[in-house]
C-alpha cells in the first residue's frame, strides 16, 4: 500500500494595522480589561460604546486598579482608559511603594498572572437566549485577576519598553530621511 501526502499552499496575507508606540515605565501594563461582542462565562457581552459615559464621567483616576476585586486591595492606578475597535483598552501603573504590587509585577512579568476583569453596575441592557448585552454599564473598577471570566481580557504588556519603542521610532525616521 503506497501512501500519498500532499500539501496545499496558502498565499501570505498582509495586513497592515494601527500600531501604539507609547514606551511602558519598569511599573505599568496594558492591556484589554474587555472585548467587544465577546460572551463572558456568566453570558454577557459588551457592546460597542457601553463604557463612554461611564468614561466621561469617571475619567480613569476614578476607576480602581484593584488585585482580584477586592475593594480595600487597591494596587496601583490607571493612567488610560478608553474604547477602540476591539474593547475596552487600559493602560495602568501599579504601586510599587506598596509590596503585593512589587509581587503582582513579578507575576505578570513571569507570566503566571494576567488577566483582567472589570467591575460595574448595568445601567441598561437588552436580554436574548444565551445571555444579556451591556449596552450601558457604569464602571467602577478593573482588577487583575487570576482566572477572568472573559476569555481574552488580559494585560498584553508590562515593563520597560522604552528600549524598543524608541529604536523603532528612530528606525523609522533614519527610514522617511533617506527616501
Amino acid at each position: 500500500m503506497t501512501v500519498h501526502v500532499s500539501y496545499a499552499r496558502r498565499p501570505l496575507a498582509r495586513k497592515s494595522t494601527a500600531m501604539r508606540l507609547t514606551p511602558l515605565g519598569a511599573s505599568e501594563f496594558e492591556g484589554y480589561a474587555s472585548l467587544f461582542g465577546v460572551r463572558d462565562g456568566a453570558g454577557d457581552m459588551v457592546a460597542p460604546g457601553a463604557f463612554a459615559a461611564s468614561l466621561r464621567r469617571r475619567g480613569p483616576a476614578e476607576v480602581r486598579l484593584l488585585y482580584q476585586h477586592f475593594a480595600h486591595n487597591p494596587i496601583g492606578v490607571w493612567e488610560e482608559i478608553a474604547e477602540d475597535s476591539r474593547g475596552l483598552y487600559v493602560r495602568g501603573r501599579l504601586s510599587t511603594d506598596i509590596e503585593q504590587a512589587r509581587d503582582i509585577r513579578a507575576l505578570l512579568a513571569d507570566g503566571a498572572l494576567n488577566g483582567l476583569s472589570i467591575g460595574f453596575r448595568t445601567v441598561r441592557a437588552s436580554r436574548q437566549a444565551g445571555g444579556r448585552t451591556l449596552l450601558q454599564v457604569d464602571l467602577v473598577e478593573i482588577s487583575i485577576v487570576t482566572f477572568p471570566l472573559l476569555g481574552g481580557s488580559q494585560v498584553t504588556a508590562i515593563g520597560a519598553r522604552d528600549d524598543l519603542a524608541n529604536a523603532i521610532t528612530r528606525a523609522g525616521a533614519i527610514m522617511r530621511a533617506a527616501e
